[in-house]
């Protein structure tokens, strides 16, 4: 499954700290979304929870604006996460990304890894330049850990002329060196071995693949 199809996952959640494309099951119980669903009752969308909404297959336009205040008020990690796969849809863009850019670093660290990299994955899959200096302080904040690696992967869409110089930057940071590589050859950029250094022999399967794919 192609990660350029990310929106499609979210239910089930892109595997953290392994390839952009391996697929693992995460749960998220619909609790504490009695407001929000509330809300948006107002607006005709009758739904009993978020993730119902979000599989109904309607582009739920209107609702974005409550999801984003919804978000900007909620202070438990794993209520904000089902929110946060709300607004991981094409149509979120861009109203929803300042919302997720703050979330993303108010997130509980650094154990609360599911919170933070499925906003990464929101970002990546909205992503729009016009915010591309937040997204680069975000995906260099070794802070994060993991939590940046669908931020790195989404660099790959950008147009933006420093993209690749921000990921050849990441090259040798562990925690997102693999999703770097594996923009950087979406971004159809070739390098020599003295710039990949040891990832074509790393210890992670699916990096060595990836680093190879990108040799001159």
């Amino acid at each position: 499954m192609d990660v350029d199809h990310a929106s499609d996952m979210i239910d089930v959640g892109l595997s953290v700290g392994g390839p952009p494309n391996e697929v693992v099951a995460v749960s998220v119980q619909p609790h504490g979304q009695e407001r929000v669903l509330a809300e948006l009752l107002d607006l005709g969308y009758a739904y009993s929870s978020l993730a119902n909404l979000r599989r109904s297959g309607i582009r739920y336009v209107s609702a974005i604006p409550v999801l984003v205040d919804a978000l900007e008020r909620e202070t438990d990690d794993r209520k904000a996460q089902e929110i946060v796969r709300a607004l991981s849809v094409p149509w979120a863009k861009p109203v929803a990304i300042p919302a997720l850019i703050r979330f993303f670093r108010r997130a509980s660290a650094p154990t609360n890894l599911g919170a933070r990299w499925a906003t990464g994955s929101a970002l990546e899959i909205i992503w729009d330049d016009a915010y591309f200096d937040e997204l680069v302080e975000l995906a260099t904040d070794v802070r994060y850990g993991r939590g940046r690696e669908m931020i790195v992967l989404g660099f790959a869409k950008s147009k933006h002329p420093e993209a690749n110089q921000v990921l050849l930057g990441l090259l040798a940071d562990r925690d997102v060196n693999g999703h770097a590589v594996s923009a950087l050859r979406k971004r159809k950029v070739r390098l020599p071995a003295s710039v990949l250094g040891g990832l074509v022999h790393d210890d992670r399967t699916w990096v060595r693949k990836e680093a190879q794919k990108v040799l001159e």
